[in-house]
């Protein structure tokens, strides 16, 4: 044991006083937004580009379109639009933000994060950014994530994002995965408060022995694995069977385990709002939880799976709907890649008011703004602390004597020699 009068006395400065103790607060979800591409993909679309029609993937799958994102989209876009609507539906500026979370199995790099991203281009110059893959669950992981930050008092207001591109990594040559997927982002506010409600409880889970029933090769994927004949690298590969049976064993009894956790039941549910991964999954939800098929929430018909984002978009519309009235409480289940899968209990809160071009709407646009043009400026910034002063006095004789007309060898020449 070390003595801790004898330590005071020899290092004051390293005395470690007791933190003030924290009262837990509650996560309330106070703003919600989506963005999706404007290109739609239909069911009639995809027969011109593979084997299939559109009575095939209706049966199987509930689905009719799905978006598609256009060249100039990415990622970083949608997610940053998503959160976006979703701080003007909360009313919340960026920089007020203390953490930005983005759930996405298509980043735009390995690094940095989209989530840093997002951040840069919203201008949330206080938050803390990183991504999380989870895949289909990853948006719920990053609810709870978030959530257990609020709960300590660690930080008081986070964005969580949900966004794909998931156009981008389909095989457009096998049916069974490329008449699944869309892109989009869904985000939603969180803040901290006092009063009791918002997120209630989660249940995080998986099951790493099924990870090859649904995987997306990248970078340092096993060389054998991608000489299978069936695999490529950066294209999904998916066992669909595989995959709808581990689905459905595994959604009702998350979604009670939650609610037990909560101190709930399924009678106290108003809405569940499911992975839109396929209709079918979706109504056999119902059907396991012995709730009429209108409570569980479904748009898989028209954006498809969309993975991270899947949940936000679909809370989103429901949410901007009306369908969903204060004190209604919400489960919200993931399930995908890994294996893993996730259920959150929430008590909806009072809806916000949409504020009408008011003060902090102009701030925030003022922001956004500030952000564009910080942008360029601490990147110019950031390589002119690079320079040395010769590399300095080099390059303003190099930008003199190329202005007088002459062709002066570049400074970076000299560097080279």
């Amino acid at each position: 044991m070390i003595d801790t009068k004898l330590r005071s006395r020899l290092f004051p400065s390293r005395v470690h006083h007791a933190p003030r103790p924290r009262t837990l607060r509650y996560a309330h979800l106070i703003g919600w937004g989506m963005e999706v591409p404007s290109q739609v993909l239909s069911n009639s679309d995809l027969e011109a580009i593979v084997d299939t029609d559109d009575e095939w993937i209706v049966s199987r799958t509930g689905i009719k379109e799905r978006r598609i994102a256009e060249p100039r989209e990415t990622t970083t876009s949608l997610a940053t639009r998503a959160a976006q609507k979703a701080l003007d539906v909360a009313d919340v500026l960026p920089s007020e933000i203390d953490l930005i979370i983005v759930a996405t199995a298509t980043p735009e790099y390995i690094f940095p994060s989209t989530a840093s991203m997002v951040q840069d281009m919203l201008g949330a110059t206080n938050a803390g950014a990183f991504d999380l893959s989870a895949a289909c669950s990853g948006f719920v992981y990053g609810l709870d994530m978030a959530c257990s930050k609020i709960r300590t008092g660690e930080i008081t207001t986070a964005v969580v994002i949900g966004a794909e591109t998931l156009s981008r990594v389909v095989d457009w040559t096998d049916r069974g995965t490329c008449i699944l997927f869309g892109d989009g982002a869904g985000a939603v506010v969180l803040q901290g408060s006092d009063l009791p409600g918002g997120i209630l409880s989660s249940i995080l889970r998986s099951d790493g022995s099924g990870w090859d029933m649904l995987t997306l090769p990248t970078v340092s994927s096993r060389d054998t694995y991608l000489q299978d004949g069936i695999h490529q690298m950066h294209r999904i590969y998916m066992d669909g069977k595989g995959v709808y049976r581990f689905a459905t064993r595994i959604i009702g009894d998350s979604i009670r385990d939650a609610l037990e956790m909560a101190g709930l039941t399924t009678d106290d549910l108003a809405m569940v709002i499911p992975h839109q991964a396929n209709q079918r999954i979706i109504d056999y939800a119902a059907k396991a939880l012995k709730i009429p098929e209108e409570k569980v929430y479904s748009n898989v018909a028209r954006f498809g799976n969309t993975s991270a984002a899947s949940i936000p978009i679909a809370l989103a519309e429901a949410a901007e709907a009306g369908k969903i009235k204060p004190g209604d409480v919400l489960a919200l289940v993931g399930f995908g890649g890994g294996l893993s899968w996730a259920t959150t209990i929430i008590e909806w809160s009072s809806r916000p008011e949409r504020p009408a071009y008011s003060l902090t709407w102009g701030r925030r646009q003022g922001e956004y703004a500030i952000a564009g043009v910080r942008r360029p400026i601490v990147r110019w910034w950031r390589r002119l602390m690079l320079l040395s002063p010769s590399s300095i006095i080099r390059y303003s004789r190099y930008l003199l004597t190329r202005r007088n007309g002459a062709a002066p060898p570049h400074p970076s020449d000299d560097d080279n020699r």
